[in-house]
């Protein structure tokens, strides 16, 4: 049976969408995925936020505000650091280990988990402290509180995903992968 084409304008609202999305990653990748970043990032926190104010409710303990300020820092951050420095991470590691290496694989997932995430993570806890204009005090608190706490949970949750992700989805969408696996 023949394929007949679609005219874009009679294609479904989720196929323009997707359409218009590589057009924009393909012209202006790290703005794409920097936008892109941002959006993910403060909707994730605001489903959180949502979520843990329906299980205080079903619990019966207090149920607090959205705090859109609190993802408007996601916003921030998944703008001008997620986006633009996982775009950067990923090109680089294409470079440094490509496919033609025969223990890429491997390398790929030592640099992200062993490399890029404890620094990615100190790199959140900072600008997180900054933006909610908290001291020197605060930031030597919370490392020393949670840092390595998360740092292992990073490593547990996201180790499979990022195997995925380094070695198997294409450059282009890393970052998006990446965003898509933070949400939920």
């Amino acid at each position: 049976m023949p394929v007949q084409s679609v005219l874009a304008r009679d294609a479904s609202p989720h196929f323009r969408l997707l359409q218009q999305y590589l057009i924009l990653l393909k012209k202006y990748p790290i703005l794409t995925k920097s936008v892109t970043s941002g959006i993910l990032s403060a909707l994730g926190n605001l489903l959180s936020q949502i979520l843990e104010a329906r299980k205080n409710a079903r619990n019966g303990g207090p149920v607090t505000e959205i705090d859109t300020a609190g993802a408007a820092r996601y916003a921030i951050y998944g703008l001008f650091i997620t986006g633009p420095l996982s775009h950067y991470f990923y090109q680089l590691m294409e470079v440094w280990m490509p496919t033609t290496d025969h223990y890429c694989i491997v390398k790929r997932l030592l640099l992200d988990r062993l490399i890029f995430a404890p620094a990615f993570l100190l790199l959140f806890y900072f600008v997180m402290n900054i933006l909610e204009a908290k001291g020197r005090e605060d930031f030597v608190k919370k490392m020393r509180r949670s840092y390595w706490t998360a740092l292992k949970m990073n490593w547990k949750v996201w180790t499979p995903f990022q195997f995925i992700n380094v070695n198997f989805v294409p450059v282009q969408f890393r970052v998006l992968f990446a965003n898509m696996i933070a949400l939920f």
